[in-house]
């Protein structure tokens, strides 16, 4: 798995949840600043990481993803051997 694959599943969970425009996904983008997303649509980003690709985020580590880009890498660091 790479970054660009990350991202796509990361642009395509918002895209369909928060019915955003592909093209704004970029990975310095806030979720909340940027998205309006609020603690449930991003509960639901964090399930749907989890179950994509096995690992366990925390409530803390949750707390700490701010931008689509923290996402993507916090994904490919729970997931790189």
């Amino acid at each position: 798995m790479n970054r660009d694959e990350v991202m796509d599943l990361v642009r395509e969970h918002l895209v369909t949840e928060l019915e955003l425009d592909p093209n704004e996904i970029k990975p310095e983008a806030r979720f909340k600043e940027d998205f309006d997303a609020d603690s449930l649509d991003l509960y639901e980003l964090v399930m749907e990481l989890e179950d994509r690709y096995g690992i366990s985020v925390s409530e803390k580590e949750a707390g700490e993803l701010f931008t689509v880009g923290d996402a993507v890498d916090f994904v490919l660091a729970k997931t790189s051997p």
